[in-house]
């Protein structure tokens, strides 16, 4: 046997396995989109991707492992907004209504997902850590950004303007997006 064939066969492996592992990722988002990462079972994941459920297990052995591939796999998709347009405007109000505007139409795209991540999360205590460590922190950041100093008494206010939760309840109430942001960026800057 020629040493040259080694790693080609080698690297379509690799290439399959990684393969395998997107379509993990990429069925686990289909999942939690419909369902909810609490109602989602390995069983089903396996059957949705084709393969057994040793295979899910072998290629995210850590059940953060797996939400972590699923997170990246749907942000992928599904940019959160840039703020940085909004962040460079002079006016404080400006700025605030202009990050939340960018956030809240995320929010409303991205719905059926955020909602069930957000609802499931205190239920799957490795989906609470993962958000905890990168959607919270960047908008625990972004409020820091925000508010015109660290200890600003506006900076909760603003990290609870952020929050999926205010948006989905000020909409519920019957605002709009526009009017939403608006209310909350003119509470934060009042």
């Amino acid at each position: 046997m020629s040493s040259g064939t080694r790693p080609y066969r080698l690297k379509e492996r690799a290439r399959r396995q990684e393969e395998t592992r997107r379509r993990i990722a990429a069925v686990t988002a289909d999942l939690h989109a419909e369902v909810g990462p609490a109602r989602t079972t390995i069983t089903e994941v396996a059957r949705r991707a084709g393969v057994q459920r040793p295979t899910v297990y072998a290629n995210f052995p850590e059940e953060r492992e797996l939400f972590a591939a699923c997170q990246a796999h749907f942000l992928a998709g599904h940019p959160p907004p840039d703020p940085g347009p909004a962040l460079a405007l002079g006016d404080p109000a400006e700025r605030v209504r202009g990050v939340l505007g960018g956030f809240y139409a995320w929010y409303r795209e991205n719905e059926a997902m955020t909602g069930n991540v957000q609802r499931d999360r205190r239920l799957v205590p490795a989906l609470d850590t993962l958000l905890a460590d990168t959607s919270d922190r960047r908008l625990d950041e972004l409020a820091d950004a925000l508010a015109p100093g660290k200890a600003s008494p506006s900076r909760p206010l603003l990290r609870l303007a952020l929050d999926f939760a205010t948006w989905n309840r000020l909409t519920a109430e019957g605002l709009s997006d526009e009017e939403a942001a608006e209310l909350m960026a003119r509470a934060a800057t009042a």
